[in-house]
């Protein structure tokens, strides 16, 4: 009497040495999945995010986007801001930001990134380990900060995945990440729970560039 592990191995067998046509054309079909937006992107994200828990604020500049992060961090009275990223860090400093940033960031209060891309149609920020910020500054802290342009702003997934591709070729980062609101759960008796496996608050400044 053989096995059910050698019934399994036999069928594998000869699934391999009998050849079976492919049921599906090989080629993709690249219409449109889903509506076009009928309303502007800023509109789209700022709808879809704040619908998930996100706090969404829009800035004209990078002047107004330190005063608006500056508001912000006294009204929450947040001492250790932790942001590794470069360049958003000289912006800031750039535009009147004059808070010094902490260097731990499991004392911190709060995380400030950057993002790969904004989704519309999902309120959801591709974020990736190819950020200075790489793959633990947007979850570990108890609230993130996330900072984009509006030329960063896409109405679908699938567009994100294409400016990836575009951008980095072959060298793709090794985690791409959606968040989309603050980290939440319903798994316990269908009662949502928030900042179970990331941050609690999620605020995005969205600039105008």
């Amino acid at each position: 009497m053989s096995t059910t592990k050698d019934k399994i191995l036999k069928k594998i067998k000869q699934a391999l040495v009998t050849k079976v046509p492919v049921p599906f054309l090989t080629n993709a079909n690249n219409a449109e999945l889903f509506q076009p937006s009928i309303k502007e992107l800023e509109i789209e994200f700022a709808e879809h995010f704040t619908g998930l828990q996100g706090k969404f604020s829009f800035c004209a500049n990078n002047h107004e986007l330190a005063a608006q992060l500056l508001q912000l961090i006294a009204a929450r009275k947040w001492e250790k801001i932790f942001c590794k990223e470069v360049v958003i860090c000289d912006l800031l400093k750039e535009n009147g930001f004059d808070q010094s940033f902490s260097t731990d960031i499991a004392s911190c209060d709060v995380s400030i990134t950057g993002c790969e891309y904004l989704v519309a149609r999902t309120g959801s920020m591709i974020l990736s380990s190819a950020a200075l910020s790489g793959r633990t500054t947007s979850v570990y802290a108890p609230i993130h900060i996330c900072l984009a342009k509006t030329n960063q702003l896409v109405y679908s997934i699938d567009q994100a995945l294409l400016g990836m591709t575009e951008k980095y070729g072959t060298n793709m980062p090794s985690m791409i990440s959606l968040a989309t609101g603050p980290s939440r759960t319903a798994d316990i008796e269908k009662t949502l729970v928030v900042g179970v496996h990331g941050p609690k608050e999620v605020f995005c400044f969205l600039t105008d560039d």
